[in-house]
């Protein structure tokens, strides 16, 4: 099978490719990124097998739809404000698609492109990287197992940098959004939008990450949990986040430039040079995410310093009695999901095990088989069941 992974050199897309360059099953991984000479980095890093390189704007519609031509899905880690535009192309190009997520706004749109991509016998699974994506397959292994569904409540728990470090876990212009625009909610059967870092709660992780500090935050689960388990009875889905795994002192220099402006898409007047705000604060900020290397390669070929854990906790009944599904999928010194999850959705959708359409990970990624395929890289998923008398 090929690959193209579109955002290839990117922080989250060179994870996605490592994983496809290690399967057996991938014949070709073409890493399709704006920058040529970092896309050229991580295949010397990654050694180059099974691997090509493409330089390509994913906004020239026409150059990316002979990139796309002939490969068996596209895998999109670029900034989700090109879902869309990916999407278009693959449709053109007759090429299934996965991506990281939406961040709840797009991916509505998105999934109203099923009809078009059922038509071209072509499929599209949106939301596949650590959170959306693992969240929503442990909520489908609950729902399978709940006649009803009263919450779903999810905590992506990040083992936080020191206090001075000033770094970002992944796109900056991604992080900028969930720091300032309103998180949407599910309660009472309605959608509704809260403030952003609002509803703080204490909640205990396992070890050795513990008890972290969690905010509502603005996720693509929300955008389709509810709707898929509608039929169950669903009343209510969150998600929270401590601090999109920075230093908390990190975030609030950033809400200050927010605050003060600096967010802003409306140009303004420098020096007789029209400039945008937060084009201009996303530029120097991206000088504080880490090297592809860290990423990629440790030092003295050591796992590199990832902890994290995403839990669910779905609440419902089953046989009439109160239940509560707790899942943990914990990521400690290896691979992150945010790059093993779209590599697996990638080779199933590859493999023709996704039908044709645009689906959320819930209604096509079967549970099972996806937790033993992140166990198999060092990442395992718990589950406890607690009934109520």
């Amino acid at each position: 099978m090929r690959i193209v992974v579109l955002g290839g050199a990117g922080m989250m897309g060179c994870l996605a490719t490592s994983d496809l360059a290690r399967s057996e099953a991938v014949d070709e991984v073409v890493i399709a990124d704006l920058d040529r000479e970092r896309a050229e980095e991580v295949a010397d890093y990654l050694g180059r097998a099974r691997l090509s390189v493409v330089q390509v704007n994913a906004r020239d519609h026409e150059a990316l739809v002979r990139v796309l031509r002939g490969a068996d899905c596209c895998l999109n880690a670029t900034v989700y404000y090109m879902n869309l535009e990916v999407m278009s192309a693959c449709l053109e190009a007759r090429v299934s698609y996965t991506d990281l997520g939406g961040l709840f706004h797009t991916t509505r749109k998105q999934l109203e492109w099923h009809e078009r991509y059922k038509a071209a016998g072509i499929s599209a699974v949106l939301g596949m990287g650590s959170a959306p994506g693992v969240p929503n397959v442990q909520s489908r292994y609950a729902a399978d197992r709940l006649d009803t569904i009263e919450s779903i409540r999810i905590y992506d728990g990040i083992k936080p940098p020191p206090p001075d470090q000033v770094v970002f876990s992944y796109a900056v212009a991604t992080i900028l959004d969930e720091l300032t625009l309103p998180p949407m909610v599910f309660r009472d059967g309605k959608f509704l939008a809260c403030e952003p870092l609002s509803e703080f709660e204490d909640y205990w992780f396992t070890p050795p990450i513990g008890l972290l500090p969690m905010h509502l935050s603005l996720h693509s689960e929300v955008a389709t949990l509810p709707l898929t388990f509608q039929k169950k009875g669903i009343r209510e889905c969150v998600f929270k986040i401590n601090y999109w795994g920075m230093a908390p002192e990190t975030v609030e220099k950033v809400k200050v430039l927010a605050d003060l402006g600096f967010a802003s898409r409306e140009p303004v007047q420098v020096g007789g040079v029209s400039v945008v705000p937060r084009e201009l604060m996303v530029t120097l900020l991206s000088g504080y995410v880490p090297p592809i290397a860290s990423f990629l390669e440790p030092p003295r070929n050591q796992p590199p310093d990832w902890t994290k854990e995403i839990v669910t906790e779905v609440r419902g009944t089953r046989e009439g009695k109160p239940v509560l599904y707790r899942l943990g999928t914990l990521t400690v010194k290896g691979s992150l999901p945010t790059g093993v999850a779209p590599s697996i959705a990638a080779q199933w959708l590859a493999e023709g095990r996704i039908p044709p359409g645009v689906y959320p990970p819930e209604a096509v990624i079967d549970p099972l088989p996806f937790f033993k395929e992140l166990e198999k890289r060092g990442i395992p998923t718990q589950v406890s069941v607690t009934e109520f008398i």
